[in-house]
């Protein structure tokens, strides 16, 4: 437990914009990339606890059912499932993302019968089994541990984040984002009415996953990707409308309870960027730099009132040359100065990036992001 309470303490000085004793480091890995690091490491490697990380993210079930996954075909190579969402999704060979075939919400007026599990049910935080969230990304994973045992499993080592989605991130996982977007101009009434659902349903899941975490919890990740690599998938004012209360409500109920926020919203959201420090977010991930983000320079905007998590360029990494490996950490590491930032790609690693660059760049990490930082 004091090794988790000092990187519990290194993540809240860098989120209080303050300088700890070394710039803090988090990571989120894909599986053709842990699959070279187990051959070259062992069957037994583990990114948090090899490269020394300070935090770990552990997803409960946010299924709006809790049920198995529905197996529509195998064929050793492709599956096709159909989740607690409703969704029938394509996962095949080593294809780093799953394809969203269909949704069983259609029609606008289908959200109104559309049914939840309740929030707060045992099994979505004690009970192994399927989940959408955490078993269809660019791997298939079944009977996935109960999230009590996967945050026991790390809890007195690391700073432990849970999380939830923002309303936008749960609302196409239901009706998939075509139909997000074409119905927020055509069926304004009915789409507001099921968002809301969905932002009470996230809410009071929340909370129940604080009762279940029993203190074991320093902050929460709220997932919502609201934007691509130009700009908003929709107007800021859209988002302000329909989709901020409920981000401004897990905020506060998060901070009610003496927990970290950091918000994970991929492209290129820096619209809303003023909203952010307006409902007191601590930290802003993953800033993609194939969007046009620089850490450094929105550090000299936001230095004081919003925090970073991220932006260490993956294409860069996947170069695997060594040179421009060292000056993309040295020069991300300007943002450090002061605090405000933690050391993070700017998505994931991918299995594009081989096991020796992601070590260089922690290893430049570790001789340059100790503070007082070297000139850098």
């Amino acid at each position: 437990m004091a090794d988790a309470q000092k990187k519990i303490e290194r993540i809240q000085r860098a989120l209080a914009h303050e300088e700890g004793d070394r710039v803090p480091v988090g990571e989120f890995y894909w599986t053709l990339f842990m699959e070279q690091c187990k051959a070259k490491w062992g069957a037994d490697f583990d990114p948090y606890r090899y490269f020394d990380l300070d935090y770990v993210v552990i997803n409960p079930n946010m299924d709006p059912r809790i049920q198995p996954f529905e197996i529509l075909h195998d064929d050793g190579d492709e599956v096709v499932v159909k989740t607690g969402f409703g969704a029938t999704i394509r996962r095949s060979g080593k294809k780093p993302m799953p394809h969203f075939e269909a949704f069983s919400i259609t029609q606008p007026e289908q959200m109104a019968e559309f049914g939840f599990d309740d929030p707060a049910d045992p099994r979505r935080f004690f009970i192994a089994g399927d989940d959408q969230i955490n078993g269809v990304g660019d791997a298939l994973g079944r009977n996935i541990p109960a999230w009590d045992d996967r945050v026991d499993a790390y809890a007195g080592d690391f700073a432990m984040f849970g999380s939830v989605c923002d309303p936008f991130e749960y609302l196409w996982r239901c009706i998939g984002s075509e139909n997000a977007l074409i119905w927020m101009a055509t069926d304004y009434e009915a789409l507001a009415a099921f968002i809301d659902r969905i932002g009470e349903f996230m809410l009071r899941h929340a909370q129940a996953q604080i009762d279940a975490g029993r203190g074991r919890l320093c902050g929460m990740y709220i997932w919502g990707d609201v934007a691509y690599v130009k700009g908003m998938l929709f107007g800021a004012a859209r988002w302000r409308d329909m989709f901020k209360p409920h981000v401004k409500a897990l905020i506060d109920l998060f901070h009610r309870n003496g927990l970290m926020v950091i918000y994970h919203g991929c492209g290129n959201a820096t619209d809303i960027f003023d909203d952010f420090v307006e409902m007191a977010l601590d930290a802003y991930n993953p800033l993609e730099a194939k969007a046009g983000l620089d850490v450094v320079k929105l550090k000299e905007r936001y230095a004081g009132k919003l925090a970073f998590c991220g932006n260490i360029d993956v294409r860069v990494l996947e170069s695997g040359d060594p040179d421009a490996i060292r000056r993309e950490v040295r020069y991300k590491l300007r943002a450090a100065q002061g605090g405000g930032w933690i050391f993070q790609s700017d998505h994931s690693i991918s299995g594009g990036v081989t096991p020796e660059s992601y070590a260089l760049a922690i290893e430049t990490l570790r001789e340059f992001g100790n503070y007082p930082l070297r000139t850098v």
